[in-house]
Parts: C-alpha cells; structure tokens; sequence
C-alpha cells in the first residue's frame, strides 16, 4: 500500500505534485491544509483527491508530509505542525530550493526524518506542468532514510533526482537565478542598447534572436569555455573599455552591469585558453 501524504500549503507546486502522486499511486493523497477553504477545495478538484482540512489539528496523521509553502512560512508552518501533529517516525519534506531541510528542524525534534525536494520547473502553469512533469529534475537534499522514501517516489512521477550539498543550497538557488531570471535582465539591456542606437523594439529582437539562441545551444552543446566569443575572449581590452564607458553613459545602471560582468567573463576567457 503506497504511504499516506498529508499537504500543507498548495499552491501550484503543491497542486502539481498532489495530482501527480495521487494519479501514479506513488502516495496516497490525504488531507489538504491552505491558507483558506475556498483555496484547499480547488486544490483537491485539482488534485483528484484529498480532504479538505481547515487546521493542522483536523490533519490525520500521515506517513509523508510536505510543505509546499513559501520560503518564508517554512519554519513557523513546521512549527505549527510538529506542535500538533504526530511526527515520530514520519518524513516531513518541503520543496523550497533556496532553504535547507536544516529549516524543518522543528520536525526533526519531534522525531520526524526530514528532506527538502525542489522541482527544478517553472509551476506558472499548473495543467501544463502536470502534463509535461516527466524527466524534471529535481534538487534534494536530507535524511537517507528519508530519501530512501521520496526519492522512489519522486520516480514514480517520472522525475530525475539529483543529490546536493545542504550547506551550498543558497548558491544551488542562485544557479537557478542566473540560468533564468537574470539571463532575461542582461537580454532586456542588450534589447534596450539596440533601442538607445537608433534600432525600432521589433527589430532588436531580431537582431539578438541569434545571438542569444546560438550562444546558449553552443553553451549546451560544446561547454561554456568553447562558447564564449566577443572583445573580452579576444583580449581587445580598448573594446571593452569603450564600451563600459558608452553604456555608463548612456544608462548608469546597465553600465554597472556591464562592469560587473567583464570580470567573470575575463575568468572565463582564461579558462577557454587554459590559464590558471
């Protein structure tokens, strides 16, 4: 019989994996904890099962539990529920990839096994994801014998898990950003650079659509070393100078941004040429 899982907070994180494990058999979905009821029922439509619980105390115990509530809530949820639940013996994880299972030490003191598993997935679109969740990777981190429950779990729903190092989760999280968030900033200034010369917004898309596709399937395909090209892998350090300037000039802030980025891309044109 697959192990009972109790939810607390879902969201669309929490909505995804609820349907997933609930339609793979991987869980047992049981009761359902969100911040209102209106939100813990369509929770449970969306998940296909599950009770609708008003409070941590109306929960049934269960054999896994997650908490898939934002960072900040973590501790004061696992708080709550190692207050008034039964946890000796359980797995308790949440799926945060900026916080540690060291967060749900609460749990832990009240003997529960503790685990963090972070989907490494966009969850704006819940149907979407639940769709399409198959070869996700996933961060985990925690207890062995926790793992030893979740991680076949996990598979089930056909995810990917990959070990890291609870004491590097910050920098883990930080990978992400760089990898989506502030790749889309440094494209947004290069859009606006083409704007600032003269070329209409439709246009400048066009223009550094190739650029940037080809430089990440070159990234991907050949290693970051082989696909770094430009002023700064060339050494032409006048270029780069002028540029710094020009951009300051024009925007002070995305002048920063030029600035703080030649030095890692300066480390990065040693390594292309093999110098330590």
């Amino acid at each position: 019989m697959a192990p009972t899982l109790n939810l607390v907070g879902a969201g669309h994180v929490g909505r995804v994996l609820g349907r997933l494990f609930a339609s793979s058999g991987a869980f047992t979905v049981q009761d359902v904890l969100t911040r209102g009821a209106d939100s813990a029922r369509a929770a449970v439509a969306f998940i296909g099962a599950g009770r609708v619980c008003a409070s941590v105390e109306a929960m049934r115990p269960a054999s896994v539990w997650m908490l898939a509530v934002g960072d900040d809530a973590i501790v004061p949820a696992c708080e709550r529920l190692a207050a008034a639940a039964q946890l000796d013996g359980a797995i308790v994880f949440h799926c945060s990839g900026a916080k540690a299972s060291s967060e749900l030490a609460a749990a832990r003191a009240a003997g529960a096994l503790v685990a963090s598993v972070h989907p490494v997935r966009s969850f704006a679109d819940p149907q979407a994801v639940a769709a399409d969740f198959a070869g996700t990777y996933c961060g985990v981190e925690g207890d062995a014998a926790a793992l030893a429950v979740l991680e076949p779990g996990f598979g089930t729903i056909g995810a990917r898990t990959v070990r890291i190092d609870p004491a590097q989760k910050t920098v883990y999280h930080a990978a992400a950003v760089f990898a989506s968030n502030y790749l889309v900033t440094v494209l947004d200034a290069a859009l606006r650079a083409y704007v600032a010369a003269g070329v209409p917004e439709q246009v400048a898309r066009e223009l550094a659509r190739p650029l940037a596709s080809e430089a990440l399937a070159n990234v991907f395909r050949l290693g970051p070393e082989a696909a770094l090209s430009g002023p700064v892998a060339r050494g032409d350090h006048a270029t780069v100078a002028r540029q710094q300037e020009a951009v300051s000039r024009w925007h002070p802030a995305t002048g920063q941004l030029y600035e703080a980025l030649v030095a890692p891309t300066a480390d990065l044109a040693r390594r292309k040429r093999g110098v330590s």
